[in-house]
C-alpha cells in the first residue's frame, strides 16, 4: 500500500477544500485551530498500471499551510505527526510532498524518530525528488527542442542547484545531453564549489548574470528568489521549467518568447477518481499530479518498498535511470507545453 502526504498551497485553499470533503470543523476554524488540529487520512485511492497490476493507497493531510513555515515547533510536528499516521495505518512507502519534505530536509527531522510511542521507520519514507528530478530533465529535453533550442549549444542556468532536485538535474543534464554550459545558481556558495567540482564544469554566477544567459531556465529554488525576477533580462527565446513550489513563474516571468512550464508534474494514463489535486491548480486534477507523489506509486508498482528518495544529494543516475524507466512503463507522461509555432533553430552566441 502506498501513501500521499500532502497540504494545501495556503490556508484559505485549505479550508476550501475541507469544506468541499465534508470536515465543517476545519473549514470554519481559524489558523491556530489549524496548528493543533491533527492530520487526517482523507481519501483512499486505487491506481491500475497499464501492465494490469492495481495498487491501493491513501492520501494525508498534514494540516499544515505555507502561513505556518514561521512557526518552527509547529510546521516540525505537523509533518512527523502525519508520517506517524501513515505508518499507523501500515502504509508501506509514503512520499512526502511539497513543503512537508522541504520540512523535513531542513529542519533535520531525521533527530525525531520517536512520535509519542511509534518509531518511525524509515524505510516507509521517500521525498520523491529522484522521480521529480527525472521529470524536470525528460521536460527539459522534450520541451526545448520544440521552441528551436539545441541543448548541445545552449547554456542552461540551474536556480537552485546545490539542492536535492537541482544538483541531481545538473548531474544528469551535464553527463547525458550534452549541454553546452551549464550556469550554476544558489545562495550558498560552498556547496555550489563542491557541485562545480563535481560536475567538473560549469559556472557559478549570480541569478541576474545567470538569466542575461540562458536559454534555459531550470528553477528549483524558493521563491524568495523569484520575487525580484525580471522577466526583460530573459533571452528570446526562454524555456523555464518551474520546478520549486508553489508553483507561479508564469506570474512573474511573461513575454513573447518566454514559455514557462510547471516542472515536476506528470500525467497518468487514466482517470485516478480522486479529489487530492482538485486544490492544487492542476489543468486536469484527474490524472496530473506532482512526480514526487507518483513515486510511491511507482515504487508500489514495483514492490521497492524502501526510502528510495532519503537524505540530501545522494541522488544518483542509476536511480534516475530506474524511476524513470518504471514511470514510463506504468503510464505517466511529464508535462509538455502547447505546441507552439514552428521557430527557426535558436542557440547560445
Amino acid at each position: 500500500m502506498f501513501g500521499l502526504i500532502g497540504h494545501s498551497t495556503s490556508f484559505e485553499s485549505a479550508r476550501n477544500l475541507a469544506r468541499s470533503l465534508g470536515f465543517e470543523e476545519y473549514a470554519d476554524g481559524d489558523l491556530d485551530m489549524w496548528c493543533s488540529a491533527p492530520p487526517q487520512l482523507v481519501e483512499r485511492i486505487s491506481v491500475t498500471s497499464p501492465t494490469g497490476k492495481r495498487i491501493e493507497g491513501a492520501y494525508i493531510d498534514s494540516v499544515f499551510v505555507p502561513e505556518m513555515l514561521s512557526r518552527f515547533k509547529t510546521a516540525k510536528r505537523k509533518v512527523l505527526n502525519a508520517m506517524e499516521l501513515a505508518q499507523k495505518n501500515g502504509i508501506d512507502i509514503t512520499a512526502l510532498g511539497g513543503f512537508t519534505s522541504i520540512i523535513f530536509e531542513d529542519f533535520k527531522l531525521l533527530r525525531e524518530q520517536q512520535v509519542r510511542a511509534t518509531t518511525l521507520d524509515w524505510q516507509r519514507f521517500t521525498t520523491g525528488n529522484t522521480h521529480t528530478a527525472w521529470v524536470i530533465c525528460r521536460q527539459v529535453e522534450e520541451n526545448a527542442p520544440r521552441l528551436g533550442i539545441d541543448l548541445r549549444r545552449a547554456k542552461v542556468a540551474v536556480v537552485g542547484a546545490s539542492g536535492d532536485i537541482g544538483s541531481a538535474v545538473c548531474r544528469w543534464l551535464s553527463q547525458r545531453t550534452g549541454v553546452q554550459e551549464l550556469l550554476l545558481v544558489a545562495r550558498r556558495p560552498q556547496p555550489l564549489a563542491d557541485l562545480q567540482q563535481e560536475l567538473g564544469g560549469g559556472r557559478i554566477l549570480a541569478l541576474d548574470e545567470a538569466l542575461d544567459e540562458a536559454d534555459v531556465v531550470v528553477w528549483v529554488a524558493s521563491l524568495a528568489q523569484a520575487s525580484s525576477l525580471d522577466p526583460s533580462r530573459l533571452r528570446r527565446p526562454c524555456l523555464m521549467i518551474d520546478g520549486g513550489y508553489p508553483k507561479n513563474l508564469d506570474t512573474k516571468a511573461s513575454g513573447d518568447g518566454i514559455h514557462v512550464l510547471k516542472g515536476g508534474i506528470v500525467a497518468f494514463g487514466s482517470d485516478i477518481g480522486w479529489q487530492m489535486m482538485e486544490a492544487a491548480d492542476m489543468a486536469n486534477p484527474q490524472r496530473e499530479m506532482f512526480a514526487c507523489f507518483a513515486e510511491a506509486m511507482l515504487l508500489e508498482f514495483e514492490g521497492l518498498h524502501t526510502n528510495f528518495s532519503w537524505g540530501r544529494n545522494n541522488i544518483t543516475l542509476e536511480k534516475m535511470d530506474l524511476i524513470g524507466a518504471a514511470s514510463l512503463r506504468h503510464g505517466f507522461q511529464a508535462l509538455s507545453l502547447e505546441t507552439p509555432a514552428p521557430v527557426p533553430s535558436l542557440s547560445s552566441t
